[in-house]
């Protein structure tokens, strides 16, 4: 019993290994269409984020979390302060007050939850440094969105926690290039992308095709060998009407020669 479960399992693991080959040597004889696939994609998807999708621009403004807690210089009870508490700065800075005044300060036409949708925040490394950054088609309006948010916010958290103020680090400039769509990125994964649907396409019509075409194909599905195989050919040419028409033609010579 053991034996025959041992066969069985070696036939399995061989008729994977042949599979597997088969699989191999489809996509080598498809080669050629497999690079124009990957071609194409790469194309269509440079093409599409270049001339479909509008770029947008983002524009980040720094914030310093620990200022002195009097007019003297830093200490530690400072530093230990600004540390802990920078998950409640990026949370306060996203409330609705502070978006609702950046919103009537600058006259925008939009509303809470759109212009949440334009803000990240997020500490810089392990730092005091909050990043505050807005993302917008229009690389100006980014800029003054997001130094206008952090002007705001610097003077209402202290009002809200009771704390010392936090500082401005830096503010935002006019980005000079889009932060997105990434134009190499989305190549890539389109040409890939469609190379692994022609692979796919390949692969899947060669499982689903259970046509008998070589001898070793009738072995694999019988576990016999033929006696003998029929080459192919043009029945046409080897038809009666063919033979005397070659007759005919070897006649016709024959005279000519004569």
């Amino acid at each position: 019993m053991k034996q025959e479960t041992e066969l069985i399992q070696q036939q399995q693991e061989d008729e994977a290994e042949i599979d597997l080959l088969e699989i191999f040597y489809l996509l080598k004889a498809k080669l050629f269409w497999l690079i124009f696939a990957f071609l194409i994609g790469g194309v269509l998807a440079a093409a599409i984020t270049l001339f479909c999708i509008t770029p947008k621009y983002t524009a980040t403004a720094k914030i310093y979390m620990v200022s002195a807690s009097s007019e003297s210089v830093l200490n530690l009870s400072d530093l230990n302060l600004g540390t802990s508490l920078s998950q409640d700065y990026e949370e306060l800075i996203k409330i609705r007050p502070v978006f609702n005044e950046v919103i009537e300060n600058l006259g925008l036409n939009m509303e809470y939850e759109e212009l949440l949708e334009k803000v990240s925040i997020n500490t810089i490394g392990d730092t005091r440094l909050l990043a505050v950054s807005v993302e917008d088609e229009d690389p100006r309006e980014a800029q003054r969105i997001v130094n206008e948010l952090a002007d705001t916010a610097v003077t209402y958290i202290p009002k809200v926690m009771e704390t010392s103020t936090p500082n401005i680090a830096e503010y935002a400039i006019v980005p000079k290039s889009p932060s997105s769509p990434n134009v190499a990125k989305n190549t890539v994964l389109g040409a890939l992308v469609f190379l692994i649907l022609a692979a796919a396409v390949f692969i899947v019509r060669m499982l689903m095709d259970d046509s008998l075409k070589t001898a070793e194909d009738v072995e694999k599905a019988f576990g016999i060998m033929p006696f003998t195989v029929i080459p192919e050919g043009d029945l046409a040419e080897i038809s009666d009407e063919a033979e005397e028409k070659a007759k005919s033609k070897h006649k016709h010579k024959k005279r000519k020669g004569a």
